[in-house]
């Protein structure tokens, strides 16, 4: 509650008579009718702007355009939007974790109180995103890949305890404890927040983009950049263009052999088709209600792959019935309840009175619903399983691109010979290498991963296995995965398959997915084969899954095991046995596919409240490593000049109170020259640190073997390891070189550098730099370091034809400036190939989506877009960034 100057205080009453106490905003007394008629996503954003309404931050003003969401959506209007949580994973944490460090040390250097660098809204981060499938398919793959992982990650891991104890509510979930979104969805979740003798809706934003599955619960929430997520912290609102919102309606029942997961991809294709990014999506219809809170949640997890930026799902009846499964106490079930009818949050979506206005309405029937995956590039690209032999087939011979490989007509049926353990076998392209049930998307979801249990049982009972070069894997959400999966006695089934428990956390889905055997990747490379992957995740761009995979599925985990079965995706299980077991019988897929029905049951009998209250009481604890591990206890962090995990970063280097005018960009090299779809893993890969690479050259100056070289994800600390690992993914298509390669073109010698090495060149010159690219620039996960390592590289601004939500965000945040194309215009109609040298003439006085001109040493000039939406990002440009803007603030007297 923001002090005696909320000019709403007189909302403010107790929810039960007997506890005056406690109390909350009643919205209701508004007597306002548009309040009903705003959609419920809408109602939370609401919410927050009455309860925090000071007249600085938040405004009467920003209460009154929620209010009139019917008018004011179709227009840009920005309000401010004050979550109650934010939730952080270790790949985008630890860098948040730095950015605070040496925030302090930057307000200590302007003589503030560094202490005021603190969260002063509740933050968990979640350790996750660590763990690799080093090891798998042995009894011991777990600990094994643990202890791995606490080698390895050892310093990152004190570093973040360290921020545990400096940092004021900031709580740390030890790794081996799960997924962040499962442990969010099963533990964190609030669902109504009981703070300060008031209650309020739970919401957040997360430095992960898949945040969005909390949405399935009826919490509120969406990815943010891990800079925009620093400000949050540190007290300040988000500022966002009040969303539309895209009323999906739910209705007919699904198949009976119908996952979850088949519902999400069909979704996710859906609702690109329909155009949804920057809106809301809020599910509605008789159909939600046949949906259990995991599935959901699955359905939640996907929406960055389809765009939107938040995918809601209103609190109902079974909403309550999954808070009281995983062990939530009577107690908060109540207040939740009264909580949310009393301000007109609660939903029956079989009550069509109670349906809200929304922009547009889209329908999906559930009954039309077909098994599928996606892929092989994009999780947008659906593909019916009937189809996929023939689609595979096609994405061989077509040009390359999202679905295709241009492999010439004659070698489609290469074939390569290798030997595995002294057993001979060959492979072809789409044979299955790896197999990984894995990803927030559907570990967390009992009825996929028991229909994977049974699945298994009645492939071992029917004689089938899985060829064991081919890398399996199951890496669950939470131990409650395991518990469920043992007590139901699935779990040896999977084990006898390959499908062993090899790690908590996201493994494959970030491309963690560790070695493929030798032989395996000898027979790829010499016969130049498109060999695939097949997960359970949500996310299959290029490069990510594995460098040797150049084509990977989405798919369900029962779909996952059947494709491991097949060894291959080229089969159509309709017509063709999945394989011949030792007595030379035919399995087919549909003779071992449980139905919803089976599944169920066996869920109904297991996935109890204890297993949840088990897991999650001791969560905190149960890690005796995490436990046993020493930190620094100093209020500023002792920097390692040695350590090439944990670096303080130039960011405030030279930093004053003063403010200096904008500069425009003069003579500006490209310093590469992209196409459309361009991912932030493109931009700053995740997976492991090539020999060849920069970053890799870097490291080995500093002594370490390659064996010690860990993944980009781990050393997001270190700015000198991130900034030599921009651009440097193998699969990044650069124009100026016509094909697929981390390198560029120098363009004043002609030579051609690793991205970092041109930058360096460049910028030993004074040059500044800035890209070319196409649309949907910086699409894929929310990755800071997209934006932090263009930073650093010299780069001033990007062109680009469109841009996803978060990374332009970032880039902002970053002091780097978007530019974006008019309408009708590209760098092809324009004819620009790059070479030429840009000046971007940058006024004094700024104004949100402002035109400015762009000139060219060859004479021509055109129009952009400046794409500073809001006012507040103009502040944030104006400082130098979002954190060059906290600092000044913290700093002042």
């Amino acid at each position: 509650m923001s002090g005696t100057t909320n000019p709403f205080l007189h909302l403010v009453e107790a929810l039960d008579p007997k506890d005056p106490q406690q109390r909350f905003f009643n919205l209701s007394k508004l007597g306002d009718p548009r309040y009903e008629r705003l959609p419920f996503s809408v109602r939370v954003l609401l919410e927050s702007a009455v309860r925090n309404c000071d007249g600085f931050l938040v405004k009467q003003q920003d209460v009154e355009s929620i209010l009139n969401w019917k008018q004011t959506q179709a227009k840009t209007v920005e309000v401010p939007f004050r979550p109650s949580r934010v939730i952080l994973q270790d790949f985008t944490g630890v860098p948040a974790v730095v950015d605070f460090a040496a925030m302090r040390d930057a307000v200590t250097q302007l003589g503030g109180d560094p202490e005021k660098i603190n969260p002063v809204c509740p933050a968990d981060l979640v350790i996750d995103h660590s763990i690799q499938v080093d090891f798998n398919r042995k009894t011991d793959s777990l600990q094994k890949n643990q202890d791995l992982e606490f080698d390895r990650n050892k310093e990152r891991f004190q570093f973040l305890k360290w921020g545990s104890k400096a940092f004021r509510n900031m709580r740390i979930i030890p790794p081996g404890s799960g997924i962040v979104h499962q442990v969010n969805l099963e533990y964190l979740a609030r669902v109504v927040f009981n703070q300060d003798g008031l209650y309020y809706p739970d919401s957040l934003v997360g430095t992960d983009s898949h945040t969005t599955m909390i949405d399935g619960l009826g919490v509120l929430g969406w990815g943010v950049g891990g800079i925009e997520a620093e400000a949050v912290m540190l007290g300040q609102p988000i500022s966002m263009v009040l969303p539309q919102v895209v009323g999906y309606k739910l209705y007919g029942t699904p198949d009976k052999f119908i996952t979850s997961t088949d519902i999400v991809l069909t979704v996710t294709k859906h609702l690109r088709q329909v155009g949804v990014v920057g809106k809301f999506v809020e599910f509605f219809g008789p159909g939600v209600s046949q949906l259990s809170i995991a599935d959901r949640a699955t359905i939640a997890n996907m929406c960055p792959e389809y765009g939107a930026t938040a995918a809601f799902f209103p609190v109902d009846d079974v909403s309550v019935k999954y808070l009281e499964q995983t062990g939530r106490d009577a107690e908060k079930l109540d207040y939740i309840t009264k909580y949310l009818k009393a301000v007109a949050m609660f939903r029956d979506y079989n009550d069509v009175s109670q349906d809200p206005d929304f922009t547009q309405v889209v329908e999906m029937d559930l009954s039309a619903v077909v098994p599928c995956c996606s892929g092989p590039k994009r999780p947008q690209d659906r593909i019916a399983v009937s189809d996929m032999k023939s689609d595979f087939d096609s994405c061989l011979a077509a040009k390359q691109g999202f679905k295709g490989f241009a492999v010439a007509p004659e070698s489609h049926h290469a074939s390569e010979p290798f030997q595995f353990n002294g057993t001979d076998y060959s492979l072809s392209h789409g044979s299955v290498v790896i197999a990984a049930i894995t990803s927030c998307t559907n570990t967390s979801n009992p009825s996929v991963m028991l229909g994977a249990g049974l699945l298994a049982k009645k492939a071992v009972e029917a004689g089938l296995c899985v060829k064991p070069y081919i890398k399996t894997s199951l890496s669950p959400g939470s131990g409650v995965v395991t518990y469920y999966l043992k007590e139901s006695g699935v779990m040896d089934y999977l084990f006898k398959l390959g499908f062993e428990v090899v790690g908590y956390g996201c493994m494959t889905c970030i491309g963690n997915s560790g070695p493929l055997p030798e032989p395996v990747v000898e027979a790829i490379t010499k016969g130049d084969l498109v060999a695939a992957g097949i997960l359970s995740g949500n996310r299959n761009f290029e490069g990510r899954v594995h460098p040797n995979t150049r084509a990977n599925y989405l798919a369900s985990p029962p779909l996952v095991i059947a494709y491991a079965i097949a060894g291959t995706v080229r089969i159509d299980f309709d017509t063709e046995p999945i394989a011949v077991n030792a007595q030379g019988k035919e399995v087919f897929l549909r003779d071992i596919w449980p139905t919803r029905e089976e599944i169920q049951a066996v869920e109904r009998e297991f996935v109890i409240p204890s297993m949840f209250k088990e897991v999650y009481e001791k969560i905190e604890k149960v890690n005796e490593r995490w436990n046993a591990l020493s930190a620094p206890s100093d209020k500023l962090y002792p920097w390692d000049p040695k350590s090439t995990y944990i670096k303080s970063p130039p960011f405030f280097t030279g930093l004053t109170m003063a403010l200096e005018p904008p500069r425009s960009i003069t003579d500006a090299y490209v310093l590469l020259n992209l196409g459309d779809s361009v991912t932030t893993d493109h931009i700053s890969p995740a997976g492991n640190i090539a020999r060849s690479s920069s970053a890799a050259r870097f490291l080995t100056d500093k002594g370490l073997s390659p064996r010690d070289f860990n993944s980009y994800g781990s050393r997001r600390g270190n700015d000198a390891v991130m900034a030599r690992g921009t651009f440097a993914n193998i699969r990044l298509f650069n124009k100026f070189l016509n094909k697929q390669a981390p390198r560029t073109l120098h363009l004043p010698s002609g030579e051609t550098l690793d991205v970092f090495d041109a930058a360096e060149r460049y910028q030993q010159a004074g040059s500044p730099l800035v890209i070319l690219a196409g649309k949907e620039y910086g699409s894929g996960s929310s990755r800071d370091w997209a934006a932090k390592g263009p930073f650093l590289l010299g780069i001033k601004a990007v062109l680009a034809e469109s841009y996803e939500r978060i990374h332009r965000s970032n880039l902002v945040g970053m002091g780097v400036i978007p530019l974006e194309y008019l309408p009708g215009v590209t760098a092809d109609s324009l004819g620009l190939t790059g070479r030429e040298r840009y000046s971007v003439v940058v006024p004094e006085l700024l104004e949100p989506r402002m035109l400015v001109d762009v000139k060219l040493d060859t004479g021509k000039s055109f129009q952009v877009r400046m794409r500073f939406d809001t006012d507040v990002e103009l502040t944030y440009f104006l400082n130098g960034g979002i954190l060059n803007y906290m600092i000044r603030k913290m700093s002042g007297k």
